[in-house]
């Protein structure tokens, strides 16, 4: 070995050997070790070279696929965040493959077990046994022109877990399930192209592992917000080979791929935790620690530890893992979980964090969708609206207000017309368009749609955590009974309901977002935080498709209806009239007798029409409205006239007796039902 390039952070192999360099500012000496397929140690160095922290050497003749860990020698002296110890073998940060499984083991520990922050014993015992090794990977930059890239105002995002989606799926065999390879399964892609769908929004696939109390209970995490490597793609998922092939068959059916990312936190977690990479390189550079208490962690994520996105190693590594899985991966677009934390100083968040603004103009990022799951569990963590311009948000108002609608909440319909118009009261103000609002229903975090309209108790007893995990708020409703139904009357409500919900996100202002399984009627039997519930609980249940395929058909219906229809995906946010090229754009919004609302009307009528109507020099070019009915019974809405010779024609309803047509200038709803009008 000798002296290699600081600036080529990793591992990267060249055409004579690979150059190692990893950042450690603690460190008196890193030591790199090498290890066959067995796992049996066949060399160590100590990197020859540091600077500016950086610690690296080039070992020549050594290519990809050679398995490696790091050991970093320096201070051991916990009660001041220092907590190097070479018996921790750790994987590297910047390793783009990982070779095994980690295995809970006493050695995972920096303490003596049994001795955990008691006396700041160092554990001596050398946990290379249970811990994965890096694997020297090569990267290849994908070619840009063969993405998708869907524009926004085309995007329609559908959240799946890929090996949930595919472990029970009857057309993935049994070796591709819960696999890269099963999710480009031709027939898997087919589907979701048929019904629409232009994004698919995969849970974090980066490598991570499963929490202690899970492994004790027998669990797994199924949802993967754990990571461990943040370049690194999930070894049970397959190989970045094999991650890469998934992508590309994506693309090939012209659909994106946007990746969860878990930048917030790693699977250390906190005081008491596992020793298996950051906390053992440069505990206090990678992690966020009190002033007054260097030991201990800050937890905003509610997870034990947060990253310390204020150091510019840190933002350094997580800008590289964007632009690993952008430019050599070919992934279209990112949902960061928790990422109010990623603008977080000491002091807390900052829409112009140094971070935020550095992915926001990355040039490796500048074509890819940015969304935000804009709040973590810290204090002031809700931080809805305020990201910065170009990126997009998870809008959990949207969800709440429309689950409180629908089950027939007082005094929300005022509420649920701002959020249908885009809800241009949080985005609106930062000079974001409506699509910077995701708007959905449902996601992982939460009741299913079917059990939205089935449960209103939380059950998730399965998790071993005595049913206290998971959201307690739920806005959902049983309509009479806890569960499944033999009732042909309430599913038949419950079907209604689950479509006029699913209709309302496809026919508002900006980007819908569908939970995978929710068009044929998915359930976890109430179970709303399965992320232990790697079974036959958290993987889709495929024979809803056979049971009621006709439901699946109105979904592909109300997709298709939004992408043909413009005036459903403006780009702008219109309050009374708006000019868009040569085109007048108008919006209004009609009481039941055929007349502009009245704001007192909004607190106790549940029945209105939102009109939209687009001219040109005052002719009619195109005009859509959507009848809403939220009453029980049924209503009667007048219809405001069409100049000239136009007539109204009804493209979708979810009325349970189809409407053929409309008598005269009214039409006779039935109760909690959507109708989408079209002018002819």
């Amino acid at each position: 070995m000798h002296a290699g390039n600081p600036e080529l952070p990793g591992s990267t192999p060249l055409a004579d050997g690979t150059n190692f360099a990893i950042y450690s500012g603690v460190a008196e000496r890193v030591e790199l070790c090498f290890y066959d397929g067995e796992r049996n140690q066949t060399q160590t160095w100590f990197l020859p070279e540091c600077d500016h922290g950086v610690w690296h050497g080039f070992v020549p003749g050594c290519g990809v696929g050679q398995r490696y860990g790091y050991r970093v020698h320096g201070p051991w002296d916990p009660e001041r965040g220092l907590r190097c110890n070479p018996a921790k073998l750790l994987i590297d940060p910047y390793a783009r493959e990982l070779d095994g499984e980690f295995v809970w083991e006493d050695a995972v520990f920096d303490f003596v077990a049994g001795d955990l922050g008691q006396n700041y014993s160092i554990c001596t015992a050398d946990s290379a046994a249970s811990v994965p090794l890096s694997v020297v990977a090569r990267s290849n930059p994908v070619a840009a022109q063969s993405r998708p890239r869907i524009p926004w105002n085309e995007t329609v995002v559908y959240e799946c877990n890929l090996r949930g989606y595919t472990m029970r799926h009857p057309d993935v065999s049994a070796t591709d399930r819960g696999r890269f390879s099963g999710m480009r399964n031709k027939e898997v892609l087919a589907y979701i192209k048929a019904l629409g769908i232009t994004s698919i929004e995969l849970m974090p696939i980066q490598a991570f592992i499963d929490e202690h109390h899970l492994a004790q209970q027998g669990l797994r995490n199924y949802w993967g917000y754990n990571t461990i490597a943040f370049l690194a793609p999930m070894p049970r998922y397959g190989t970045t080979g094999e991650l890469c092939d998934m992508v590309h068959a994506i693309h090939d059916t012209g659909l994106e791929v946007i990746l969860d990312v878990a930048y917030n936190h790693t699977a250390e977690g906190g005081f008491h935790g596992p020793t298996v990479s950051f906390r053992g390189i440069d505990n206090l550079a990678y992690y966020r620690t009190p002033n007054d208490n260097p030991a201990g962690y800050i937890n905003d994520t509610g997870c034990g530890n947060t990253m310390n996105v204020d150091h510019p190693r840190v933002r350094e590594l997580i800008l590289d893992s964007l632009g690993h899985f952008a430019e050599n991966i070919g992934v279209d677009g990112f949902r960061f979980d928790l990422a109010s934390i990623l603008g977080r100083h000491d002091h807390g968040f900052s829409t112009g964090h140094p971070l935020l603004n550095e992915i926001s103009n990355d040039k490796r990022l500048a074509s890819t969708k940015l969304i935000a799951e804009p709040w973590d569990p810290g204090p002031g963590g809700y931080q809805l609206g305020n990201f910065p311009q170009g990126w997009a948000e998870w809008n959990d108002q949207y969800r709440d207000t429309v689950r409180q609608f629908w089950r027939g909440d007082d005094s929300i319909s005022g509420t649920l017309a701002q959020r249908m118009h885009g809800s241009a009261d949080l985005f609106e103000g930062s000079c974001r368009p409506p699509f910077a609002s995701v708007n959905f229903i449902t996601s992982h975090d939460g009741f299913t749609l079917q059990d939205t309209v089935s449960y209103e108790q939380r059950h998730n007893e399965a998790n071993g955590e005595d049913n206290r995990d998971g959201h307690r708020h739920n806005y959902s409703c049983n309509y009479g009974a806890e569960g499944g139904s033999d009732d042909p009357d309430l599913n038949s409500l419950r079907r209604r309901q689950r479509l006029n919900m699913l209709a309302t996100v496809l026919l508002s202002q900006g980007t819908p977002m569908l939970l995978a399984g929710d068009e044929f009627g998915n359930s976890q039997q109430g179970n709303n935080n399965a992320y232990a519930q790697d079974n036959e609980t958290g993987w889709l249940d495929w024979s809803g498709l056979q049971d009621d395929p006709g439901f699946v058909d109105q979904v592909r219906e109300l997709i298709w209806l939004r992408r043909e229809s413009p005036l459903l995906r403006i780009g702008d946010y219109i309050h009374g009239s708006l000019k868009s090229g040569n085109n007048d754009i108008e919006i209004s919004w009609i009481n039941r007798d055929g007349e502009h609302k009245h704001d007192d009307e909004w607190t106790y009528s549940r029945a209105f029409t939102l009109q939209i109507e687009c001219s040109n020099n005052h002719e009619h070019v195109s005009v859509i409205a959507i009848a809403i009915n939220g009453h029980h019974g049924p209503s009667t809405l007048y219809l405001p006239a069409l100049e000239g010779a136009g007539s109204w024609r009804i493209a979708f309803t979810s009325c349970d007796e189809l409407i053929d047509e409309i008598a005269g200038d009214s039409l006779e709803l039935s109760g909690q039902s959507v109708t989408l009008l079209l002018s002819h």
